[in-house]
């Protein structure tokens, strides 16, 4: 059995030493695909021997870095709350000069997919359905996000009810946007963007925020 205090290869950090002898695949290879497996085919098909088959090792390869399938299924658990939970309220505690300038802030995690991935988002939702551990996860990860939100409006002057009020119609839109897979340029959510901000915020944004969200948004969508 592996030492947890052992540190675990990583491909991903490039001080680490190269992967040698019978060490074929890292802690995160098998995160990344089981991760890919829960979004494309649901938690049901994450079995141990078949994501064993899809990295070309050997069953015994997985137990190197977790004890069983459930921890494995909580790593990539915690691995979302950290990638998209995170990320939303790290946003949303940003320095910002207006309100209109902290929801484009919020915005940012949604354009940018390095920042929240919401294929995954929606995997661990469907995930809940059947598992009321998960639902509790769930339900905590939205309390959190929706609390930052609602700490973000309130420090730009809101009042508890209106910031709680708007925070949630911000979020569960932004959540509605994705559940519906809306297809759509960037280029057309950019132009509806005045008229988003102006809603969410009561405020008509500077053409300056304008053009600087927009140009972070296009040059996302060049980079994808």
């Amino acid at each position: 059995m592996i030492d947890r205090n052992t540190p675990v290869l990583s491909r991903d950090d490039p001080d680490a030493p190269p992967l040698v002898g019978n060490i074929k695949v890292t802690q995160q290879d098998w995160l990344n695909i089981a991760r890919d497996v829960l979004v494309h085919d649901g938690v049901g098909e994450l079995k141990i021997l078949s994501l064993a088959e899809k990295l070309s090792v050997s069953r015994s390869s997985f137990y190197w870095y977790f004890e069983n399938r459930s921890e494995l299924l909580d790593a990539l658990l915690t691995e979302w709350e950290t990638r998209n939970s995170q990320s939303i309220i790290r946003h949303c505690e940003l320095p910002a000069d207006t309100i209109v300038d902290a929801a484009c802030n919020f915005f940012r995690c949604f354009v940018d997919e390095s920042l929240f991935d919401s294929r995954l988002d929606f995997a661990v939702r469907e995930w809940a359905r059947r598992d009321m551990s998960v639902r509790d996860r769930i339900d905590q990860a939205d309390a959190r996000r929706l609390a930052a939100i609602t700490a973000m409006y309130a420090r730009h002057g809101f009042a508890p009810d209106a910031a709680d009020a708007r925070a949630r119609v911000l979020y569960f839109m932004q959540l509605g946007y994705h559940a519906l897979d809306v297809r759509e340029t960037m280029e057309t959510r950019m132009a509806r963007l005045p008229q988003f901000l102006e809603c969410f915020t009561g405020v008509v944004p500077t053409d300056e925020v304008i053009v600087e969200f927009s140009k972070f948004a296009m040059a996302q969508e060049a980079a994808a």
